[in-house]
């Protein structure tokens, strides 16, 4: 029996509309039709959500954390028991964040220096070591689709120097992380372009990164406090110095319309928090906006949340279950939230993809700003 041909990692450009950008990643475990959003499984899992439950929305990839999985259950255990994606019964591909997003916000608890950071626990206070060669070390262990270089998130704000010197640190030890990458077929390592809010510093990142030659490039340090009109200057900046042959990953960015501001600028892939802990605090996204289950205004309401939605959440309950969950404190109105959310999350791309190919991708982003605007259906 020969074995089964592992595909290349490759991405594909399918149509344009503007800077947006209709493709698709071929990967050692399954295709990834993009623009695409990343449910986040920080710490192997995506939160009330079981695995099958995820792929049921529409998700093709998921993500998970380098410094909570070197924590718990550690690295090395994952591997012997078949990797991440066995490990959580996802079958399709993983992308697994370097830890370098924890250099920022663990900074009263590490110490940072050329070479790596030294990290004191959140969980049991022990003390770790993380370098570029350690954080791919780990993500190999994991089995990793795509490894993400480790780096350190340029916090907001930051001086023009302290940006430039966090962000030649970064690209040190992204040409580390590519040294250390092992090549597998259908496996990629990301570079992660950093530099604040200075365009010249993104510009020197940039074609640092692509001198280095990674099978991927993200878009870092964004989303981190800086103004809403900083973030989209940068993206337009940076977005054109990318490869047109790679695929474009915005870290962190999870606000609908900032993901529709994103794409209209060149942008392939996201991923964020944000779907599934506001399920988990009762805030709910719909074609009309954000919905607070706690409000008592849904307490009689026997309307869907979003009437439009094909979830379970919206065709067998009512908005005054959902609210009567929620108050009573039953665990499954964070399940039930937590699933729309990441359901009208990936409804959102589809229909940006389709959007994309027909070429009318402004109509769309129109539309759907449109409905955010006219607000949430007035009650009964």
């Amino acid at each position: 029996m020969t074995d089964p041909i592992v595909p290349a990692f490759r991405y594909t450009r399918l149509a344009t509309d503007g800077a947006a950008r209709l493709g698709r990643v071929e990967t050692a475990h399954g295709a990834i039709d993009t623009p695409a959003f990343m449910p986040v499984g920080t710490a192997a899992t995506v939160k009330a959500m079981r695995p099958e439950s995820v792929a049921e929305t529409g998700a093709q990839i998921v993500l998970g954390n380098t410094y909570h999985l070197m924590l718990r259950p550690g690295a090395e255990r994952v591997a012997r028991l078949g990797g991440l994606r066995a490990f959580m019964a996802w079958p399709g591909p993983v992308l697994t964040d370097s830890g370098g997003f924890q250099v920022m916000s663990l900074a009263k608890l590490r110490r940072l220096d050329d070479d790596g950071v030294t990290f004191q626990s959140h969980v049991d206070g022990s003390r770790h070591r993380l370098t570029p060669e350690r954080s791919v070390e780990i993500q190999h262990l994991l089995g990793a689709t795509i490894t993400m270089a480790f780096d350190e998130c340029t916090p907001y704000p930051a001086t023009e120097e302290q940006a430039a010197a966090s962000m030649r640190l970064s690209m040190r030890w992204a040409g580390r992380c590519r040294a250390a990458f092992v090549e597998r077929p259908g496996h990629a390592l990301f570079g992660i372009v950093q530099g604040g809010v200075y365009p010249h510093l993104r510009t020197e990142s940039a074609a640092a990164l692509t001198g280095i030659g990674f099978d991927g490039y993200a878009i870092g340090g964004l989303a981190v406090g800086e103004p809403h009109d900083a973030m989209l200057r940068m993206l337009e900046h940076t977005a054109p110095l990318l490869p047109d042959d790679r695929p474009r990953y915005l870290m962190g960015v999870g606000r609908p319309q900032d993901i529709l501001a994103a794409v209209r600028r060149g942008v392939d892939m996201f991923d964020c928090v944000m779907p599934t802990r506001s399920g988990r605090t009762a805030q709910a996204f719909t074609r009309r906006g954000t919905v607070n289950l706690r409000n008592a205004r849904h307490a009689e309401d026997p309307r869907p949340l979003d009437e439009g939605c094909s979830c379970p959440c919206c065709q067998g309950h009512t908005r005054a279950y959902l609210h009567h969950l929620i108050r009573a404190g039953e665990i499954l109105g964070p399940m039930l939230l937590t699933w729309h959310n990441l359901q009208y999350y990936q409804d959102l791309m589809a229909g940006i993809r389709a959007a994309i190919a027909e070429g009318r991708l402004d109509a769309f982003a129109t539309a759907v700003l449109a409905g955010y605007e006219a607000g949430d259906v007035e009650p009964l």
